[in-house]
């Protein structure tokens, strides 16, 4: 009855995902407070009391029509809510018309591929990447083609990129700040990546579309801000969410907004629309959206994330740990004490220490922590992490 191709990836499950099911054991065995688990990216902050309040004030309105059907793209004062929002932050001059609102982070990056993607297009991704990218690419036909980072840095390698560009090359997709290295990309070398592209773009006669997946955009430390893409590259498309900002994964709320500078943009925006139709998603959830539309100006308070980073970054680095130090979003990647990462990880169990091998995320040889828990699980922790780097020193 199941597809061969689902049953392969049935037996191949996601590494974040076998860890958190994992952790799911050794808490029934040992009880929460002696498992420390770092595996999944699920926020344990409360949405903004602003954003609480709003979803309060909406739930109990008389409001009409909040419940019902509307444009595929969403609410039309909503889109154009949040295009204000994104000239007051990028200078962008966008309409509400350039704005998709969509099931998340994830639907939207399956609605831009399902209506950009030939048969066999390519979309270049960079490792270390969020795993489900190589699923959602080849959802919609295309292919994947990994272009690793600099080691030294994480940031994109331009010169490995260049290489990595052929006539099939549809897309490229970023994710700053990154998940899971929490490495912002800069702007010189996002530049550089701009040129590359122009040259091969004239090169092959072609477009390449930047797809910038930015759902941790908002939770960035010591005074970084990520790069505006729209001002960067001409072809490119944002795809956010507010899973992580408002602290609202459950909820499936994010946005498309496509850059009004590109040839045709009416027609890539229209082909978007219909693609969140035909996906089944239909529309996005409607009492988020207006809740969304009176959350702008919101986000979770982004100094707790840093207090977790700074204590966790400064205790395995004293325990011999080697670890960029990260600018944003909610992960630490630090190098394996072994290079089999999955061996590494597994001997982290028998600490009661849940973590993510980096070769889930195409870079064996590193772990990632989610250190989006509580302060105590994080100060728990640092006992387990000692006796694991005493097992392999």
């Amino acid at each position: 009855m199941v597809a061969n191709h689902i049953l392969s990836k049935i037996n191949n499950t996601s590494w974040i995902r076998a860890m958190f099911e994992e952790g799911e054991k050794l808490r029934k065995k040992y009880g929460a407070d002696q498992v420390f688990d770092f595996s999944l990216g699920n926020p344990d902050l409360d949405p903004p009391q602003g954003t609480k309040e709003a979803l309060k004030r909406l739930i109990s309105s008389d409001q009409p029509g909040l419940h019902k059907y509307m444009n595929n793209a969403g609410f039309q004062d909503v889109r154009e809510k949040i295009a204000n929002h994104i000239y007051k932050e990028s200078g962008i001059h966008l309409a509400g018309n350039h704005i998709i609102m969509t099931c998340g982070a994830a639907g939207g990056l399956n609605v831009v591929l399902k209506t950009i993607l030939n048969p066999g297009d390519e979309v270049i991704i960079f490792s270390p990447f969020f795993p489900e990218y190589l699923s959602y690419i080849e959802n919609h036909g295309g292919v994947a083609v990994i272009s690793p980072c600099s080691k030294e840095t994480f940031e994109p390698d331009p010169e490995d990129l260049e290489k990595r560009i052929t006539p099939s090359t549809k897309a490229i997709l970023l994710n700053s700040p990154n998940n899971p290295t929490g490495v912002v990309y800069s702007e010189s070398t996002l530049k550089t990546v701009a040129g590359i592209l122009e040259k091969k773009e004239k090169e092959y006669s072609s477009k390449i579309l930047v797809i910038s997946d930015e759902p941790y955009v908002q939770l960035v430390y010591d005074g970084v801000s990520a790069p505006m893409i729209m001002q960067i590259f001409t072809n490119s498309v944002i795809v956010n969410s507010y899973s992580k900002s408002l602290a609202l994964p459950g909820e499936r709320i994010g946005y498309i907004a496509v850059n009004p500078a590109i040839d045709n943009a009416e027609v890539l925006t229209s082909g978007m629309i219909l693609s969140n139709r035909i996906l089944g998603f239909v529309n996005a959830p409607g009492l988020f959206q207006r809740v969304i539309a009176e959350s702008l100006e919101e986000k979770v308070n982004v100094e707790i994330y840093k207090q977790r980073r700074d204590f966790l970054y400064e205790q395995l680095s004293a325990l011999g740990y080697s670890c960029i130090k990260p600018e944003g979003a909610f992960y630490l990647f630090p190098k394996a004490l072994t290079e089999d990462d999955v061996k590494f990880v597994n001997h982290a169990l028998e600490y009661n220490l849940l973590l993510v091998p980096g070769s889930g995320f195409g870079c064996p040889g590193y772990f990632r922590i989610s250190y989006c828990v509580d302060m105590k699980t994080i100060e728990n922790s640092i006992p387990a992490f000692e006796a694991l780097a005493k097992k392999f020193r």
